[in-house]
């Protein structure tokens, strides 16, 4: 399960990142899916501050790439 995984990086990731968790089969949950081409779930997005996509995963978060990812993006 991916659960354990993203409340890890909600933890590690805090004053750094904001961490969503939305549903794909509700109404806001579902429009953001097909904003970002969803098709699969679990699905991981990360945006920039722009709200551009910076990663996407499907499957089980990638904790180190997403992390990683992060912190590139918080750098100067």
């Amino acid at each position: 399960m991916a659960k354990p995984v993203v409340d890890g990086l909600e933890r590690e990731l805090e004053g750094q990142a904001q961490v969503l968790r939305l549903n794909a089969m509700d109404a806001v949950g579902g429009k953001l899916a097909m904003r970002y081409g969803v098709r699969g779930v679990p699905t991981f997005v990360l945006l920039n501050g722009a709200g551009e996509v910076m990663l996407k995963q499907v499957g089980m978060p990638e904790r180190v790439e997403i992390i990683d990812t992060v912190r590139e993006l918080s750098e100067p």
